[in-house]
């Protein structure tokens, strides 16, 4: 098999010792849902799992087939089969809704300063590094953005760029910190319970984003992605208001 992607290092990554089955598990369902695996994709073979994974092989079947079970896999016999992903994992509305009334407005921005600090140093580094192919890659994954139909698929599409421009800056340790802060959040994001994400509006700041680092204007870039993000933690903690807002009065009944 050939040598993993830089994209596919940050999915398939070895784990901890101290992680076993649970940990692959959670990895490959984290991906499903950032929208870094898509439904009909095919996860590589079972040998290279075990290595790329840093596993037994025991291990990497355990945790296929807990994948198996909850749906989100299916594995497939014949010269053409393999482990291919089938589902992607909804978002659990009430789950959603206690991490708004659970977490503070300080905790929101606490995620926002790091959230800034990793982006920043991300789009300088694209600017450098990033290749041609990149930047067709990343304008392709903005304007699916604003084709998705569903808030599940708009949080896939919204955490796939991100990440994506962090593999394109060529940073694992920031690419590894992005997927980390979009698990946290951008789920939170695009769900309905309160005022909704206007899908367009962040299209064109992905966009307006990816030109900027093309073109190599540096400051005008980091100055883009700080006010996306300034935004977003706008909408998280305007969310979190409004719901709370709203369970007082419920309690107060």
């Amino acid at each position: 098999m050939a040598s993993p992607t830089s994209f596919q290092s940050q999915i398939y990554r070895s784990l901890p010792e101290i992680e076993r089955a649970d940990a692959i598990v959670d990895r490959i369902s984290t991906a499903i849902a950032l929208g870094l695996l898509k439904v009909g994709e095919r996860l590589p073979p079972e040998a290279a799992l075990s290595d790329m994974f840093g596993v037994g092989g025991a291990t990497l079947r355990e945790a296929l087939n807990e994948l198996r079970e909850r749906g989100v896999v299916e594995t497939r016999r014949g010269r053409s089969g393999g482990s291919f992903v089938v589902k992607q994992p909804k978002t659990q509305t009430d789950a959603m809704r206690e991490w708004f009334l659970s977490t503070s407005v300080s905790e929101i921005r606490d995620i926002g300063d790091e959230h800034s600090a990793i982006a920043a140093t991300t789009v300088r580094l694209a600017c450098e590094r990033a290749e041609a192919h990149d930047f067709e890659r990343l304008q392709e994954l903005a304007r699916a953005l604003v084709l998705a139909d569903t808030p599940e698929v708009r949080a896939s599409a919204d955490s796939r760029f991100h990440v994506e421009l962090a593999v394109a800056a060529q940073s694992p340790r920031l690419a590894n910190a992005e997927i980390r802060l979009q698990q946290e959040t951008v789920q939170q994001l695009w769900t309905p319970l309160a005022v909704a994400f206007d899908p367009e509006k962040a299209t064109a700041e992905h966009l307006e984003l990816v030109r900027a680092v093309a073109e190599d204007q540096r400051e005008k870039a980091q100055t883009l992605v700080l006010e996306h993000i300034r935004r977003n933690i706008f909408h998280l903690i305007d969310t979190k208001l409004t719901l709370g807002y709203a369970q007082s009065n419920q309690d107060a009944q």
